[in-house]
């Protein structure tokens, strides 16, 4: 029966997609976003050609506290998921281990380029990558904790599907040897394949509304900001 008010079409398609697996419906309700990313032209360029040294040591530093914050944001999803849904709980418990340090290898690329630790720790973050943290601890601890797992769709999708390349056009404008200065970012397009599998799996374990609208929003909220940053470079 149709619902008053609302167009049969948009019903249908509610319908349509409600009926998916959740992980298919969640990229089909965030492709318009991760289009915007990918379609950018500052994306494009530096995929194509790389980034000279200074834009690539901004992106870097802006990277660094979004890495730091994974874990943290992590872990207060974990300490706010309920039992009906401790598979969400065991994966998280599981994924900070794998992530545990990964901002030394951001801090390490930038020091292969010319920026010292101390300098790395002092950098004042740029807005959006302030409102990325932001949002991100927000939305673990407030909206829902399934969120989290927005935030680490939108981050695996990024790095698996443009690290490899972006890596490499970045080693080839800069001349630089094998993965020193670009660690993080090549490490990540191989094991961020495996991760997007794994989180495909969860993600269509969940069948909770409220836990779905949450990782939607988030995915979204997460590609918006990350696109400004990269914008900003």
């Amino acid at each position: 029966m149709p619902v008053r008010g609302v167009p049969q079409r948009f019903t249908n398609e509610s319908l349509e997609i409600s009926m998916l697996p959740f992980f298919a419906e969640l990229v089909t309700r965030t492709d318009e976003s991760r289009r915007a990313l990918e379609g950018h032209p500052v994306l494009l360029d530096a995929i194509a050609h790389g980034l000279p040294v200074e834009r690539y040591r901004k992106l870097l530093l802006e990277l660094y506290p979004i890495v730091w914050q994974f874990n943290p944001v992590c872990a207060v999803a974990a300490s706010r998921m309920p039992d009906s849904l401790r598979q969400v709980r065991e994966y998280l418990y599981e994924h900070m281990h794998e992530e545990m340090g990964h901002e030394q290898w951001v801090m390490n690329d930038l020091q292969a380029i010319g920026v010292q630790p101390g300098a790395t720790v002092a950098h004042a973050p740029a807005e959006y990558t302030l409102a990325l943290n932001g949002y991100n601890h927000w939305a673990a601890d407030r909206r829902h904790p399934c969120s989290v797992l927005g935030m680490m769709y939108a981050l695996e999708v990024i790095a698996s599907v443009y690290g490899g390349p972006f890596a490499s056009a970045i080693r080839e404008s800069l001349l630089l040897e094998d993965d020193r200065g670009v660690s993080f970012i090549s490490s990540h397009a191989t094991m961020d394949t495996l991760h997007m599998a794994q989180l495909s799996k969860l993600l269509n374990t969940l069948t909770d509304r409220d836990a779905c609208d949450a990782v939607i929003e988030s995915t979204l909220v997460n590609f918006h900001h990350f696109t400004r940053i990269v914008e900003a470079i």
